[in-house]
């Protein structure tokens, strides 16, 4: 601990994160908080290729702005990750010259990772970790298991604490022995403000978006936005999609939006253009983080039916338009953010048929839109930066008291 009552704290990250920029700068504006934020890489800096989405790319949000922070130097490239790179060096010689109290660790999952935790407990600097796992995602057969269960007791009891990022994050690490006492509520939130603000629409906004889409303002709309890879699952929406403009007589025909890119592109379009209700599937490719929530106030019902979601943040993205929200029960967020019946629906992932039927139950009913979408803005409202800063102070206060 330092001779003064501020807290000299350091945040190991793998590069700069569109949704934790604002986080970072409001945690380094806390008087009793010094943070430094290390990145492993500038990779996100600047345009770059991502993988997932299969485009080029520029966050058109800062990154890096109101916070102190610094770049590990490398050996040879930093631009991929995996569990042996990028291979960095100098984090010793930072952590020792800026005397730092506490290192906060973002995930495990790379040898780098591994050494910096390890390396700050030999140095008498106590360590916090925040993951995204869960017991979905994490799940691991054969040999492998008891190696994996092991491994992760001993790295937990040797961290001074874990912080969540909702409640199965708080599940797994009580799968692998962590007390409560040991855990604290830091969780995955987005900028509130920023999305309320841009998910306002005028109406001349609402009709020159339309109009650029080419949609009718009397049809309901339902919108994916992700990457559109397998583990997103977008064709158990379309296949659910399928049965509701099939077998559901009287209900007009929705607009069933996709928003973003990837490998799984090219064969959703194809499958959707040879469905009798092809006109009214749109495919809107890759969309900025700016652009994104008018696309959540235009629509009437956002889903994720994802598997393997350690978070799903594009869903506190689309609650802050005040919209109702159907997730797989693989999402991360569920839990936590979804109220069956109250803002939304949680569906067994997979499952199209019973996706089918909340979509249906959703759409039908306009009062229901409404109290649904003015359910889900009073969550999120309570599931912000004000939140993650108190747990994260809670985290630093046991640690230091």
């Amino acid at each position: 601990m330092s001779e003064t009552n501020t807290i000299r704290l350091a945040y190991l990250v793998s590069h700069p994160i569109q949704y934790q920029a604002p986080l970072l700068k409001l945690i380094a504006n806390q008087n009793t908080i010094k943070l430094l934020t290390i990145f492993r890489s500038d990779v996100s800096v600047g345009m770059f290729f991502d993988n997932e989405f299969g485009v080029s790319m520029k966050w058109d949000t800062p990154l890096t702005e109101g916070y102190d922070h610094i770049f590990l130097k490398s050996v040879g490239s930093a631009i991929k990750f995996s569990f042996l790179s990028p291979i960095n060096y100098g984090l010793m010689h930072i952590l020792l010259k800026r005397r730092i109290d506490i290192l906060w660790v973002h995930g495990w999952g790379s040898l780098f990772q591994i050494y910096a935790i390890f390396m700050a407990r030999i140095l008498g600097i106590k360590v916090l970790i925040r993951g995204e796992s869960n017991l979905h995602t994490s799940a691991v057969k054969g040999w492998k298991s008891p190696l994996k269960k092991l491994f992760l007791r001993f790295l937990f009891r040797t961290v001074n604490g874990c912080l969540a990022i909702g409640s199965l994050n708080k599940d797994f690490y009580h799968h692998y022995g962590v007390s409560d006492s040991k855990i604290f509520l830091v969780p995955y939130v987005v900028d509130n403000k920023f999305f309320q603000k841009k998910s306002l629409l005028s109406p001349e906004d609402t009709v020159q978006l339309s109009s650029k889409y080419d949609l009718d303002k009397t049809r309901k709309i339902i919108l994916f936005a992700s990457k559109m890879i397998e583990r997103k699952r977008a064709i158990d929406l379309l296949k659910a999609y399928f049965l509701l403009t099939n077998h559901y007589q009287g209900f007009s025909t929705p607009y069933l939006l996709f928003i973003g890119d990837g490998e799984e592109r090219k064969v959703l379009e194809e499958i959707a253009n040879a469905h009798p209700s092809k006109n009214f599937i749109k495919f809107l490719g890759f969309q900025n983080q700016t652009e994104l929530p008018k696309f959540f106030s235009l629509c009437d019902v956002f889903v994720l039916p994802s598997e393997d979601e350690p978070w799903g943040l594009i869903v506190n993205e689309a609650m802050n338009a005040a919209r109702p929200i159907i997730a797989s029960d693989q999402v991360g967020c569920a839990l936590d953010l979804i109220k069956n019946g109250v803002n939304g629906y949680i569906f067994k992932a997979g499952d199209h048929f019973q996706l089918a039927e909340y979509m249906l139950k959703i759409l039908s009913s306009d009062d229901r839109i409404d109290i649904m979408g003015d359910a889900s803005l009073n969550i999120i409202n309570n599931w912000g930066y004000e939140q993650a800063i108190l747990g994260m102070n809670n985290a630093l206060e046991s640690l230091t008291s």
